[in-house]
């Protein structure tokens, strides 16, 4: 046995499965044996893990290199049980990560995770808001760090209301970015109190024209492409050669349009680190969740809406189906 461990770990553990994917997805509770960590891996006692738009995306589409049922989730925060002696984090260690998408998912009690993807939550934090922060708010810092934008310059965040959208705004402003935005009616004031310049309605038209007459504007140096339903459109807003980070995918592109603005095109992938086998993307996940610590440790971020969800199967496949309905709610699962 490990040194370096907790020695009340059991053998066998609950955990929620993703029994099937589509639009009629199911999810069901089992029991299943506690994972064995690898050379570089550490056991985790899940505390919390979070529920997003990524958990309703792969529940309804699923990806080739799942096998079902597979415990399903990204996002989650627990603390260290398990580990080899002298790797960091030590055993009774907080931490939070974005999962490896190739590996068993989060909803469970235990999981076994690469040492280097971790981040460690300091004491203050809370882990229910920690635990729903790993994808939406790594997708706002490196939507907005491919953009390589400078103080003073300007960005359009498409759909502000989202989760990911409200952080990119609040990180945006940290950066000094003069920060437009778009959202369904009922939203603007909020994105306005987190720090939007300027909010316009998802049904406004013409938006670089009404950048341009009502702030003087002539374009913006960068864009974060939200939906990957608009593209085009937020192209049209862009500077000749601005930068546009597509968190979403890419839709048909207008070759005119690109002809005419050149811009820089970047996508925002989290699973891609895991899938291309990237350590130093991993790594850097890491890194990233440094950044979000200390931004909740520093009380510089807000998450307005929040709702914490039962570790059980019926539960969390209610709140999957309404999050549709909810995109600016910030969601957690209690598992321990």
């Amino acid at each position: 046995m490990n040194e370096n461990r907790v020695t009340t770990i059991p053998e066998t553990m609950s955990g929620i499965l993703l029994a099937e994917p589509g639009v009629h997805f199911r999810l069901q509770q089992a029991q299943l044996s506690t994972p064995k960590p690898t050379a570089q891996q550490v056991l985790v006692k899940v505390e919390y893990t979070g529920l997003g738009s990524l958990d309703e995306k792969f529940a309804q589409q699923g990806t080739p290199c799942w096998q079902y049922p597979r415990v399903f989730g990204f996002d989650a925060v627990g603390t260290v049980v398990d580990a080899p002696k002298g790797m960091h984090p030590e055993v009774g260690t907080r931490v939070m990560w974005h999962n490896d998408i190739s590996t068993p998912g989060v909803m469970s009690e235990y999981a076994a995770v690469a040492n280097y993807a971790l981040a460690v939550v300091p004491e203050h934090v809370d882990p229910i808001v920690a635990a729903c922060l790993p994808t939406p708010g790594m997708t706002a810092l490196i939507a907005l760090l491919k953009l390589q934008l400078d103080e003073g310059d300007s960005v359009f965040i498409e759909a502000g209301h989202t989760c990911t959208g409200q952080l990119a705004i609040q990180f945006a402003k940290q950066q000094g970015l003069m920060v437009f935005s778009n959202c369904p009616q009922g939203h603007q004031e909020l994105l306005k109190e987190l720090g939007a310049d300027a909010v316009f309605s998802e049904q406004d038209e013409n938006l670089a024209d009404l950048i341009q007459r009502q702030y003087g504007y002539d374009g913006v140096q960068g864009v974060i492409d939200s939906s990957g339903q608009h593209t085009n459109e937020l192209l049209s807003l862009l500077q000749f050669c601005g930068r546009i980070s597509c968190i979403s995918g890419l839709s048909q592109l207008d070759d005119a349009l690109l002809f005419k603005k050149a811009p820089n095109i970047g996508v925002v992938s989290l699973p891609g680190a895991w899938l291309a086998k990237s350590i130093c993307a991993q790594q850097r996940m890491s890194f990233l969740g440094n950044i979000l610590m200390e931004n909740l440790q520093q009380e510089r971020l807000r998450l307005p809406k929040h709702e914490l969800i039962a570790f059980e199967s019926d539960e969390i496949a209610r709140a999957l189906k309404q999050r549709q309905h909810l995109p600016g709610t910030f969601q957690s699962i209690k598992v321990a």
